[in-house]
């Protein structure tokens, strides 16, 4: 990681930009933090800034973060962003990893837990950062259907209690199919799974 590493904060309310700008200037190797209130705002600094990491908020009005993610990602595929969520954004998160992100952190995180997922989008250029991850899409896995209706339902949001009632399924059993389904697709969690299942064309 280069010592001046500069670090983009990019969130509408100003003062989680400021909490998240004094817990980053604090990270070994980062030389300077910059922040954004929207993501068109990150789209229009981003070449004149160079930010080794764009730290993207997935709500915020506007283009909001995951099409803002999606569209500096197709202009610098290089560029490393790390997307800011709160527990039930599973969705967004899902869509910006299918488009290049590198991982994602959830707001309520601790500091250590913010600090070491910005060293690992930064120090990691291939994705490996906590959170979701990204990997090279290939040939789809079989899913059951059962399997594909849990995962379609995870991508829409909801929680395993509510895909189990979707399904006149007990909430274990939809743990059951969720547990098969992310070996199958090699993920570690929801947000993995269905960003793999964008990239491969099983929930859109």
């Amino acid at each position: 990681m280069s010592a001046v590493a500069t670090v983009m904060v990019c969130d509408d309310s100003p003062l989680v930009r400021e909490n998240l700008r004094r817990a980053v200037a604090g990270v070994a190797g980062v030389g300077r933090v910059v922040g954004a209130s929207s993501g068109e705002e990150v789209l229009a600094r981003w070449t004149a800034e160079r930010p080794a990491l764009v730290l993207m908020d997935v709500r915020m009005p506007g283009i909001g973060g995951v099409e803002a993610a999606r569209r500096l990602l197709a202009r610098h595929p290089g560029a490393g962003v790390l997307m800011l969520t709160v527990a039930e954004d599973v969705e967004g998160v899902a869509r910006a990893v299918a488009a290049g992100a590198r991982g994602y952190v959830v707001k309520d995180a601790t500091r250590s837990e913010l600090v070491a997922a910005v060293i690992g989008a930064i120090g990691d250029p291939s994705g490996r950062s906590r959170g979701a991850r990204r990997t090279e899409a290939g040939a789809a896995p079989a899913l059951t259907e059962r399997e594909l209706q849990v995962l379609t339902g995870m991508g829409e949001g909801r929680s395993n209690a509510e895909i189990g009632k979707q399904l006149f399924l007990s909430e274990d059993t939809v743990k059951t199919h969720a547990r098969r389904l992310f070996r199958k697709l090699d993920a570690a969690d929801r947000a993995q799974a269905v960003a793999k299942g964008f990239r491969l064309g099983m929930v859109h």
